[in-house]
């Protein structure tokens, strides 16, 4: 992932409601959710809720689908792990990352 790229998922993730739309859609997997779905669960008016779905659709972080009249908006998880790569390739020194954030200790390297 480029630097830019990763600055547009995170500023489009800087919005409390884009981040609770996309943390929804993780939630829900692969298969997605419909707009109908998305408004029921988080009580996003839908001019709204269509915004941020765009928003978040040009960050490339979720994707959308039309079956039939409906359209399914999923989480793309190749990006997110994308971006949580970008993120943490350089963590604990450029030793591989740690489950537990104590194990480095603040100011060592691991």
């Amino acid at each position: 992932m480029k630097s830019k790229d990763a600055v547009r998922a995170l500023g489009a993730l800087a919005q409390e409601s884009r981040l609770a739309i996309f943390r929804r859609l993780v939630e829900a997997g692969p298969r997605g959710m419909n707009v109908g779905k998305i408004m029921q669960h988080l009580a996003i008016p839908p001019a709204t809720l269509s915004f941020h779905l765009k928003e978040l659709t040009g960050a490339g972080l979720i994707t959308a689908k039309q079956e039939g009249r409906f359209i399914t908006y999923a989480a793309d998880f190749r990006s997110m792990n994308a971006l949580v790569k970008f993120m943490t390739e350089n963590c604990c020194g450029g030793n591989p990352c740690v489950a537990n954030a104590t194990a480095c200790k603040e100011g060592e390297t691991a």
